[in-house]
């Protein structure tokens, strides 16, 4: 991992890693339109939250899944982006444990596992506000070339 850590202090990582998020969340509109909020990020670590809509809800009156899996992708995106080097989503897959539902404020939280050259793998946990599991999410990232941000 020592590539993806080329900083001389903690503090320096982290600051970079607020820097590279408040740039991308500018851009994010698909996030924003969602009503997600981008809580706290740092090296390797993302949290966003969402609060539930009814204009979210499936035929059974709960959340669907493929608003659960967009915030936990985007919380993926924030994570794996976070020392400002260029990186997309190679693969993904999630887990339902329980059903969110109107008002219910989700919270998805991503953990870098393991990164190594370009590839990397994220876990990402949505809760709701009770702390009670949503969903379990993985991502496999995959570093590209370039940067997020110009660096002074």
């Amino acid at each position: 991992m020592g590539e993806h850590h080329p900083f001389r202090s903690p503090m320096e990582a982290a600051a970079l890693a607020r820097r590279v998020a408040d740039h991308m969340w500018a851009n994010d509109h698909a996030s924003q339109a969602l009503g997600m909020r981008l809580v706290d990020v740092g090296p390797g670590t993302a949290h966003l939250a969402m609060r539930v809509r009814r204009d979210m809800l499936n035929g059974h009156e709960i959340c669907h899944g493929g608003f659960i899996f967009t915030l936990a992708d985007s919380t993926f995106a924030y994570a794996c982006n976070s020392y400002n080097l260029v990186t997309v989503a190679s693969g993904c897959g999630i887990d339902f444990i329980a059903p969110a539902r109107e008002g219910d404020e989700l919270n998805a939280r991503a953990h870098e596992r393991s990164a190594s050259g370009r590839t990397g793998v994220y876990d990402i946990e949505v809760t709701n506000q009770r702390g009670e599991k949503i969903a379990l999410f993985r991502g496999k990232s995959y570093r590209i070339k370039g940067h997020v941000i110009e660096e002074a």
